[in-house]
């Protein structure tokens, strides 16, 4: 990355990794930074370095600020990073007050920061020219640098805090940024072939066709390929008194496959009941409404054998013939442990791959050890938590595009 050795604020700085880490600080505070306004803050960093704090600011307002009443948080956040410094970060860049005693200001370690900070402030405090923020405050410590995980700012406040704990307002935010993010899909290899220009097969019709042109000479070989098709998705929720803190949320991740248009979507409590066409409406908020009515059941005690057992054996089970089963549960059910490993035994000869999330694995020490949990563990291909959004992103990534590069990152789809 360029550095700019000129003189004033910006002396020795990364102003890239400068402008990573202010972009980052903005977004967890819930300033929406986009990706054109980091770019302009640092060709304008290039074109005109700022000389002081003040400088600084305006060329950072004017660039990343667009709505008025983002004018306060950024405000906030910008004395607090540069003129109370008051926030710790990674890197060696001090303000001008941190400078020790007979030490040069104008050393090329970017202490050259002009500008003013408390005299009590503490020497660790930190200014974030040489470091890039890392994904989360707990990762663990990593030989390179690590880039941040770039979540619209209102998602990424809410991405790692319990469903229990959210409110409808946040579930609402959760739900339509899981519609707009879930793009790919698993797919399958049918027997169908394309033609393509990197094709392992050669297509004899084609490379037939092709020499009509040469005298029936092929000169050319045409080559070609299976064709991917999507697998279907069937997701079941058990919206029973155990699950109560769980179900909404659970919802607005149904209907995010529900409105693709390629899965099945059923809840369950002591009946089986489909979702799908209640949750294909467009208003978020409408088909919440119709689902929660729909659902006569909810609350209540759990069957998931016979819930299981009946949509095996209803018309809508032959979706599950090469697709992925979804079971949301803790597992907590009121009937005999065997009817579901029963249940699940057809289950899995049916399905490419079950997999089976549950809130109550993301707790220390927990272990799959009730009686219908056990007896279906040994059927699932995949036991994931998903008691946040990234976490059932990270389920997501799982089942819904394993191998490839996981919806769960949220680096594509702001």
């Amino acid at each position: 990355m360029t550095q700019d050795v000129g003189s004033g604020l910006f002396r020795a700085v990364d102003r890239a990794a400068f402008v990573v880490a202010l972009g980052h600080r903005l977004r967890v505070a819930g300033l929406p930074v986009t990706f054109t306004a980091l770019g302009a803050v640092t060709e304008a960093l290039a074109v005109s370095p700022p000389r002081d704090v003040t400088a600084l600011y305006w060329l950072c307002r004017v660039s990343m600020v667009s709505q008025p009443h983002d004018l306060a948080t950024f405000d906030r956040l910008f004395d607090v990073v540069f003129r109370d410094a008051t926030i710790a970060v990674e890197g060696q860049a001090r303000g001008p007050d941190h400078v020790a005693p007979g030490q040069d200001p104008e050393r090329d370690d970017g202490s050259s920061v002009s500008g003013s900070a408390p005299a009590g402030d503490s020497g660790d405090q930190r200014l974030p020219w040489h470091t890039r923020p890392r994904a989360g405050e707990h990762d663990e410590a990593t030989d390179g640098p690590v880039l941040p995980e770039l979540l619209p700012s209102a998602v990424a406040a809410v991405a790692d805090v319990a469903f229990e704990d959210l409110d409808g307002s946040d579930l609402a935010l959760v739900g339509a940024w899981l519609e707009r993010s879930l793009r790919s899909w698993p797919m399958r290899t049918s027997r169908r072939h394309r033609v393509v220009p990197d094709g392992r097969r050669i297509a004899l019709r084609e490379t037939i066709a092709r020499s009509r042109r040469t005298g029936w000479e092929p000169l050319k070989l045409s080559r070609s390929s299976p064709v991917q098709r999507p697998r279907p998705v069937t997701m079941l929720v058990d919206v029973s008194e155990s699950m109560r803190p769980y179900a909404t949320a659970y919802l607005h991740v149904m209907r995010a496959l529900a409105r693709s248009g390629r899965a099945e979507t059923f809840a369950f409590s002591t009946s089986l009941t489909r979702l799908t066409p209640a949750l294909s409406h467009r208003s978020a908020h409408v088909a919440i409404a119709l689902a929660s009515e729909q659902v006569t059941d909810r609350y209540g005690g759990t069957q998931l054998a016979t819930c299981l057992a009946n949509l095996l054996t209803s018309r809508h089970g032959s979706t599950l013939r090469g697709g992925v089963l979804v079971v949301a549960s803790d597992g907590w059910d009121s009937e005999e442990p065997r009817l579901l490993e029963r249940a699940m035994r057809r289950a899995s000869l049916r399905a490419h791959s079950v997999v089976w999330v549950t809130p109550r694995a993301a707790a220390p020490g927990f272990e799959p050890l009730v009686g219908s949990m056990a007896a279906a563990l040994p059927y699932c291909d995949a036991f994931l938590p998903a008691h946040t959004l990234r976490a059932v992103l990270d389920a997501l990534d799982t089942f819904v595009v394993p191998g490839s590069v996981p919806v769960g990152r949220l680096t594509t789809r702001a």
